[in-house]
């Protein structure tokens, strides 16, 4: 079905590489661009196995945005025990600078990347929710339109979703929210490990791309420095992290902010996607407790599991995971990127008490989950096919109503045997195939 693609795939990564489809690190005080390897073999999901992901997903951020309102505002879920206070407010996600601000429409999370992987079984499991600013999107976007070239057959006889419609799903998010103005993509510059995908999103929604100072506010109003004349921003798509947003309220030192933009938002005269503050609620410990919040919010039983979770927090789970740590995934929940997982089984005697000793002395700092035996997909290498495993990014738009756009990005481990997928760890990435009904 797809052998012409992978014939293709020396040839797609050249294209890649012209168009600059690159990921940057920042490795070891340096900074590195290198390609995103494409593997052209797509994980495809089939539409009833898609209908039930669609649903769950849809919840679960529903739910997200529930709690985030209700975190910063009236604070239900924590008088009703389901949070712990303590926790919640531990976050290093939490910031006392948002509370009483009620974002444009009351949303919180408008693109958010939740990741799965598929246990061999077929049942999906949700490893992580990303709700500050999730990327991704815009590679398999990339992708898909060069496969198409190399290979129109297969995508006119194949009954797949087009994935072509996120630009306009994304610009009908922002416009939604937006406070009156122009849209603009906020990237801290050229030297960003996303920096494509900034310039490439904000020609998708026909918005400005800015750096930081091209931005100002007058007297709680955000414009944009046009070469004629100043244009005031109705919605800023922000490609930076809270705390450099802005140095008048978060970080002093920032030189990527825009001074008094938190002012700009706290009046009402700006929207700022996604909202600051998110990180309360994709903190990796607050992980935990989403199935809790679909009940509590939705009054609805959750359709996507949680992979088993235990806080050391709680005295009953600290004690499992002392005792079974060689057999679990331990995460510091303040870490991303595929940073701060270790796995018991690979350390030694010495190391993995050494760790233990650290969950001990900070338990709200740590995680451990099951390890799940999730599916590898096939991927081209050298000639011929060898398993990789694989997970998948998926993106919930939350505008009018909520929606998951038909693609994704799946992640794979370049390295046989190895589970972390994530691309600042070395990882390729594929196109997802979603079967149309």
């Amino acid at each position: 079905m797809y052998s012409k693609l992978v014939e293709q795939t020396g040839k797609i990564n050249q294209q890649l590489a012209r168009y600059g489809v690159k990921f940057g690190i920042y490795k070891d005080n340096t900074f590195e661009e290198r390609l995103f390897p494409f593997d052209a073999i797509p994980r495809i999901i089939g539409a009833e196995q898609w209908t039930i992901l669609e649903r769950g997903l849809i919840q679960r951020v529903d739910a997200l945005n529930a709690y985030l309102r209700d975190l910063y505002h009236d604070r239900r879920i924590i008088a009703d025990g389901v949070v712990p206070e303590h926790f919640a407010y531990a976050s290093s996600g939490y910031l006392p600078q948002c509370e009483s601000i009620m974002p444009s429409r009351g949303i919180y999370s408008h693109i958010s990347g939740i990741d799965l992987v598929e246990g061999q079984d077929g049942t999906w499991y949700v490893l992580e929710d990303n709700l500050r600013i999730p990327s991704g999107a815009s590679y398999p976007l990339v992708a898909r339109n060069l496969c198409r070239r190399c290979d129109a057959d297969t995508f006119r006889n194949v009954p797949l979703i087009d994935n072509r419609d996120y630009g306009k799903r994304l610009r009908e998010v922002i416009d939604h929210v937006n406070c009156g103005g122009i849209n603009v993509v906020l990237t801290p510059g050229r030297y960003n490990a996303a920096y494509f995908e900034h310039s490439y999103l904000a020609e998708c929604i026909d918005a400005v791309l800015a750096e930081p100072g091209e931005l100002f506010v007058d007297e709680e109003v955000l414009y944009y420095r046009d070469a004629t004349k100043n244009a005031r921003v109705g919605a800023v798509y922000r490609r930076l992290s809270d705390e450099y947003l802005d140095p008048l309220c978060f970080l002093p030192e920032s030189l990527i902010g825009v001074p008094n933009i938190m002012a700009a938002y706290r009046a009402g005269n700006v929207a700022i996607v996604n909202a600051p503050g998110n990180g309360a609620a994709d903190d990796k410990g607050i992980y935990y407790f989403v199935p809790q919040m679909v009940k509590y919010y939705l009054g609805e039983e959750p359709i996507l599991k949680n992979a088993p979770t235990y806080l050391p927090y709680y005295e009953e789970d600290r004690a499992y995971v002392l005792e079974h740590a060689q057999d679990l995934v331990i995460k510091d929940v303040a870490e991303a990127g595929g940073y701060g997982v270790v796995f018991g089984s690979e350390l030694s005697e010495e190391a993995l008490t050494d760790l233990l000793e650290r969950v001990k002395a900070e338990p709200r700092r740590f995680i451990a989950q099951e390890v799940i035996d999730f599916k590898c997909l096939d991927t081209y290498e050298n000639g011929q096919t060898a398993p990789r495993k694989a997970d998948l990014r998926a993106f919930v738009l939350s505008g009018k109503k909520t929606t998951v756009w038909p693609s994704g990005l799946t992640r794979y481990a370049c390295e046989a045997g190895s589970s972390v997928v994530n691309s600042s760890q070395g990882g390729g990435f594929k196109d997802t195939w979603v079967l149309s009904r």
